[in-house]
């Protein structure tokens, strides 16, 4: 029965019909379209692919290297000696020759942390990566809310111009009864243009609205549906979280952008350990292999040969020193941006909190009013029709009413922004959930 109430008060707030619709975008759909199609939500993930490419290619300083190369030589001469009775040719007129070659690095101190590095921190561009999308989904959330805004305002200015187009016909009927003098009607025609005035700047603001919502989606038709209030916009008045450190300690734990830097932190840290691994030596192994179709003095059309190439810098100008020196401070700054975004979130989660707490007692407020402002109308214009009233007292109930209607559709959505901004805070998605990387 709770869940059938809720979805009775959505309909009945977003002014949809209960039946079903084919033309209707949910917020969950606008989020998956965005992150799909939005050039940042692309972006981000070719981001996360370059990352992974740089860790393949720091991981190839394991591997051996191998190369073959052919050479083809046309002469236009041949040069022969004659030794010991025999001819050689030590130039042909066509020469062929052949190498391949392997190279391994044995050991090199440099490789392990530079490869740690880039493994480090393609953990850190997932994490951003993601947290780039899960922004993305809460800019969607509240463009989607502003949106619904804006048409239910469209919707009190519609309210607002049919009170008074009822009210100048009540003035029509007493002025031409001779109960009241023609200032009545033209109070009355003034309140109506203003009205229209009113609606006209509505459906501008929803035009504006949709454009720039089609624009955060990259598809317009989809922007132009009719859009269906999440249910916590209804639910978010009542949401209560009391346990405030146990929030502030799972969303220290959960956001996907302190992670990011905890990982960027832990990255900076491989770079250092390079710095020191430079004072080692390097190790590598060789071998190649040759052919030649000119054997000269040697007689020998295939040859080969190995060795070994230890390489080790005695003295760099204090290089390493100061690249040490360089990445010490670095890492330092990486754990000084860990521990403010630490801060942060603690604040982040505490505001959230506030706004939302304010924006609930708002809501009520304006829910008072409402009431009352339309309670006031309707007697107003009874009053009026019974010449008890006059038409400036109904003027300015239809326009108290006016502005409690978009008061409390105003305070109604900023309360959904306030609860997006509390999950936001969190390290949640717009649906309440922990977003994956």
């Amino acid at each position: 029965m709770k869940k059938i109430s809720a979805m009775l008060i959505l309909a009945a707030f977003c002014g949809l019909p209960l039946a079903a619709q084919n033309d209707v975008l949910t917020l969950e759909e606008a989020v998956a379209t965005a992150l799909q199609q939005n050039e940042r939500a692309l972006s981000a993930g070719e981001q996360v692919e370059a990352a992974r490419a740089r860790v393949a290619q720091a991981r190839a300083a394991f591997f051996p290297t191998m190369a073959a190369t052919s050479t083809y030589t046309r002469r236009p001469f041949e040069v022969s000696r004659q030794i010991g009775g025999t001819s050689i040719v030590i130039q042909s007129f066509n020469a062929v020759s052949g190498q391949g070659t392997l190279n391994l690095t044995l050991f090199d101190a440099n490789a392990i942390p530079l490869f740690k590095y880039y493994r480090d921190s393609r953990t850190a561009q997932e994490f951003a990566s993601a947290e780039s999308k899960r922004q993305l989904s809460f800019e969607v959330g509240q463009a989607f809310l502003t949106t619904l805004s804006a048409a239910q305002v469209l919707e009190a200015a519609k309210h607002r111009y049919e009170y008074a187009r009822q009210n100048l016909e009540a003035a029509k009927a007493r002025f031409e009864a001779g109960l009241v003098s023609v200032n009545d009607v033209t109070r009355a025609e003034l309140e109506l243009a203003s009205a229209e005035m009113s609606v006209i700047q509505g459906q501008g603001r929803v035009e504006t609205m949709v454009l720039q919502f089609g624009n955060l989606l990259n598809d317009p038709a989809a922007a132009k549906k009719t859009l269906l209030a999440p249910e916590f916009l209804i639910t978010a008045d009542s949401s209560r979280f009391a346990d405030t450190e146990a929030l502030i300690e799972s969303a220290q734990v959960r956001r996907l952008d302190l992670n990011a830097l905890r990982w960027q932190a832990k990255a900076a840290r491989s770079l250092l350990l390079q710095s020191t691994l430079k004072w080692f030596p390097s190790l590598s192994f060789f071998t190649r292999g040759t052919y030649t179709n000119e054997a000269g003095l040697t007689g020998r059309n295939w040859n080969w040969n190995l060795g070994l190439t230890l390489s080790w810098t005695i003295f760099d100008g204090l290089l390493r020193n100061a690249e040490y020196r360089e990445q010490n401070a670095l890492a330092a700054v990486a754990d000084l941006d860990v521990k403010a975004s630490l801060r942060g979130v603690e604040v982040n989660v505490r505001e959230a909190q506030v706004s939302l707490a304010s924006q609930q007692a708002a809501l009520k407020q304006s829910q008072v009013a409402m009431d009352v402002a339309r309670k006031n109308a309707m007697e107003t214009s009874e009053l009026y029709r019974q010449g008890l009233a006059t038409a400036l007292e109904v003027s300015d109930a239809t326009v108290s009413l006016f502005e409690a209607e978009v008061a409390q559709v105003n305070q109604r959505f900023n309360l959904g922004i306030a609860f997006l901004n509390l999950e936001a805070a969190l390290g949640l998605d717009p649906f309440g959930k922990e977003p994956v990387r």
